[in-house]
């Protein structure tokens, strides 16, 4: 009995290995992957860029002598009027130099009136002929010499009243200061920053961008929005693009104009918000992206015959979820979206046409 399904089993063995070697090799099924058609759609970049309130005009003031700084009067964000006086340096020197200069000029002054009374009696004298014409000459030479010393002795005191005042630093606007860089008891060198002013009226709001950000044009005004209040949207215009670019940030700095009726604080960190103008591009999915080389490439799925050949292209940019291919992609290839990770150059891929159309 034990004989006969020992042979059973090898017979029904047998059966199974034939009919197996009768049907031959299967064939491989498909990878199935995600596919679209690469077809161009509209695009309209843009962004958020965060900076800051400046007034449109601001200057740096300074002292025009050398001195000891012996009162200062104002503090940062203090607003002043124009003409207040900020500052004010030791004028002990200066004064000193005044007082020269008064004495000079009374000299010259005295000197002056005594060739004026010489003058007067020649010209009396010579009318009566008791004097010569060449004490005549001489008297009005003396008297033209007084009066050019007495304008030179002048001047140097006009000078000198203008150096004293100039002892005293005055706001040349009416502003806000936004910077101070010397204290009481440093000696200020002339020209040297003391106080930074920003004058009352325009502001701008300055940003500090990567180059490309603007080499587009823009499409119509951007708007400003101030952290402390998001909901306030405030129209801006692009006043001013540097042309240089900061060495030390890679950036460069962009200047819009805001208005607003509600009062702009300066120094507020903003939001600006800028859109360019549409173009036509090729966006693709993150997951569509392969490598090639060691450059990026995409999966092109041939039609006819559903067989992938991995294809290098030229990224324009990146978005979120997706980016945008410059070249290397024609409108209307079709292209895998997902299931690219194990393909093979050639393979013969399932795809849903429809979803590629």
């Amino acid at each position: 009995m034990r004989t006969i399904l020992v042979a059973t089993a090898i017979l029904c063995a047998v059966g199974l290995g034939s009919c197996s070697d009768a049907g031959g090799p299967t064939e491989p099924t498909p990878r199935q992957v995600a596919a679209v058609a690469a077809k161009p759609e509209p695009l309209v970049q843009g962004g958020a860029i965060t900076g800051e309130v400046r007034a449109r005009v601001q200057t740096d003031l300074s002292f025009r002598v050398s001195g000891k700084i012996t009162e200062r009067l104002v503090e940062v964000g203090q607003s002043v009027k124009a003409g207040q006086l900020l500052a004010r340096i030791d004028p002990e020197e200066q004064k000193a130099d005044l007082d020269v200069a008064a004495a000079n000029l009374q000299s010259a002054e005295a000197q002056q009136t005594q060739a004026q009374l010489a003058y007067d009696r020649q010209q009396s004298l010579f009318r009566t002929q008791v004097t010569t014409r060449a004490a005549l000459d001489q008297a009005q030479e003396a008297l033209l010499t007084a009066q050019a010393s007495t304008k030179s002795a002048q001047a140097l005191f006009e000078t000198a009243q203008d150096t004293l005042s100039y002892t005293e630093l005055k706001a040349d606007a009416d502003g806000v200061i936004t910077a101070r860089n010397a204290e009481v008891g440093q000696v200020a060198q002339a020209a040297q920053v003391v106080f930074t002013l920003a004058h009352d009226g325009d502001r701008d709001a300055v940003f500090e961008v990567v180059e490309s950000a603007f080499l587009r044009p823009i499409d119509g005004d951007g708007t400003v929005n101030l952290l402390s209040n998001p909901s306030q949207k405030i129209t801006a215009k692009v006043r001013e693009i540097s042309p240089t670019i900061d060495a030390s940030t890679g950036t460069i700095r962009v200047k819009v104009a805001i208005s607003s009726d509600d009062p702009i604080p300066l120094g507020a960190p903003v939001v600006g918000r800028f859109r360019y103008l549409s173009q036509d591009v090729i966006q693709l999915p993150w997951s569509a992206m392969t490598s090639k080389d060691g450059k990026p490439a995409v999966w092109i799925v041939d039609p006819a015959s559903s067989a992938v050949s991995a294809r290098a292209i030229d990224v324009a940019g990146y978005e979120t979820g997706s980016f945008i291919v410059k070249s290397g992609v024609s409108a209307g290839e079709v292209v895998v979206t997902d299931g690219t990770k194990f393909l093979r150059p050639g393979e013969i891929v399932s795809y849903v046409k429809e979803a590629s159309k």
